[in-house]
């Protein structure tokens, strides 16, 4: 069996990375930062945002809830800050589903 690379994570991303990750301006991801206290970017001695794994899991979790559920800002921080843990819980089954379902779909492409 060939070797296979492992894939390389970075410690930091940038907010241009994260912005292009979510398909969002990165004035949004500003402006979620500012909103929500879950999301603490280092910034180096530029001022520049460099965002961590955490930062984007929890960013994961504010465009799920804003984006992809509908929820006001207020609401996905209510949500948040009551149930977090039932928040991620609920993400992940979500994330899974979707992820099994593209598979299934690439599969019956090959049929």
């Amino acid at each position: 069996m060939p070797y296979k690379e492992p894939k390389i994570e970075k410690l930091y991303y940038t907010i241009g990375e994260v912005a292009d990750m979510f398909n969002v301006n990165t004035s949004l991801i500003r402006f979620w930062e500012k909103n929500f206290d879950v999301i603490k970017p280092h910034k180096n001695k530029k001022g520049n945002r460099l965002f961590t794994k955490e930062d984007i899991e929890n960013l994961k979790l504010i465009h799920h809830l804003v984006k992809e559920q509908g929820l006001t800002l207020a609401g996905a921080q209510k949500k948040l800050q009551e149930n977090k843990d039932g928040v991620v819980d609920n993400f992940q089954i979500i994330d899974s589903l979707q992820k099994i379902k593209a598979m299934l779909l690439e599969i019956k492409e090959e049929l």
